[in-house]
């Protein structure tokens, strides 16, 4: 079995002031971060319709979702190698399928919908909401920590106007895809926000991340000591915006989900990679004019890099001023022909 990530476990119910402490040390040190204990922040049951929902949308015929297609304001449905998270390095586009939720405005999504889930249109804005919700928290949290108040969680209170995305996501059963040694289900990347929620279902496998040292490691769903909780503890990672507010101090750290090893040498016990792999992932994105300068931190003031370690954030050589800009970047690498084709918004 292989040796897995060193994430820790934060129970966020617990001293709201230690909390912060701890959530700033992890977002430095690892960059994932798994949190547990949410009280009345997501229930259990609200994860579980979630992803039956997904399930329900991508079971929807071919035309419903076709007509969905993702535009350049990424919403919508995404098919099988449309999109290519590491195009420096996969010869084909990632092996899934996925569909983003843009901001809801009233509890009405601002973009068309499949018919098959029209109706559950109530569930999918109570879900994103509650994301929404859950990641200003923590974003306060990560401020508190850092001795800047509310700077994070503030820059987040959007009114509609953000580029939040609740992702479904759905992996075809490996032995569903013709594929070589190399492909990869979702190639490495970081993600492009400030925060992200990432939802597993037990037992499925196939996240990995990279440590300090340049080498992958799995991501469990469940780790030691969480087995027997109602869900699997939520897994927090750090995006590149937060890397950019805090001169590189949080990790914005890379990760990617793999097909089954030959040997079995990147395998979590209890996991398998059989079957489809469903996830749901919430990206927290701030209004999208806020400029990405250093907080006024006396922590990030007195960071200093280690010269001898991976750029935390490799994209900090680019003279990206606005959130808004910086995921523009980004999508334009991951869907370059839908960008060069400038579809409608």
């Amino acid at each position: 079995m292989a040796v897995t990530a060193d994430i820790p476990i934060i129970d966020i119910s617990g001293d709201q002031a230690a909390v912060a402490q701890q959530l700033v040390d992890a977002a430095h040190e690892h960059g994932f971060i798994y949190i547990r204990n949410l009280g009345a922040d997501i229930s259990p049951d609200s994860i579980d319709g979630a992803f039956a929902l997904s399930k329900k949308l991508f079971d929807a015929p071919l035309a419903e979702k076709q007509a969905c297609t993702i535009q350049t304001n990424n919403r919508g449905w995404s098919g099988m190698h449309s999109e290519t998270l590491d195009p420096k390095h996969q010869k084909v586009g990632d092996f899934k399928e996925a569909f983003n939720f843009g901001e809801f405005v009233n509890g009405k999504a601002q973009q068309p919908l499949p018919p098959t889930i029209a109706g559950d249109e109530p569930q999918i804005s109570a879900f994103a909401d509650s994301c929404h919700k859950l990641c200003r928290k923590l974003l306060h949290l990560l401020g508190i920590g850092l001795g800047v108040g509310d700077f994070f969680s503030s820059a987040h209170s959007t009114n509609g106007e953000s580029s939040s995305i609740l992702r479904l996501l759905r992996y075809p059963p490996p032995e569903q895809t013709s594929r070589s040694s190399d492909d990869v289900r979702a190639g490495a990347h970081s993600d492009y926000g400030s925060i992200t929620l990432l939802f597993r279902l037990k037992g499925q496998a196939g996240l990995e991340l990279q440590k300090k040292d340049g080498s992958w490691a799995p991501v469990p769903v469940c780790p030691p000591g969480s087995e027997n909780d109602p869900s699997p503890p939520i897994l927090i990672n750090i995006g590149d915006l937060l890397s950019y507010w805090t001169n590189g101090l949080f990790r914005s750290t890379v990760h990617r989900v793999v097909f089954p090893s030959e040997d079995g040498g990147s395998k979590v016990e209890g996991e398998t990679s059989a079957g489809p792999r469903y996830s749901i992932a919430f990206f927290c994105h701030p209004r999208g004019a806020v400029p990405l300068e250093p907080v006024p931190s006396d922590r990030v003031r007195n960071y200093v890099p280690d010269a001898s370690a991976p750029n935390e954030n490799p994209y900090a050589e680019r003279k990206v001023m606005t959130a808004s800009e910086h995921l523009f970047m980004r999508l334009k690498a991951s869907y370059g022909t839908l960008y060069d084709e400038k579809k409608d918004t």
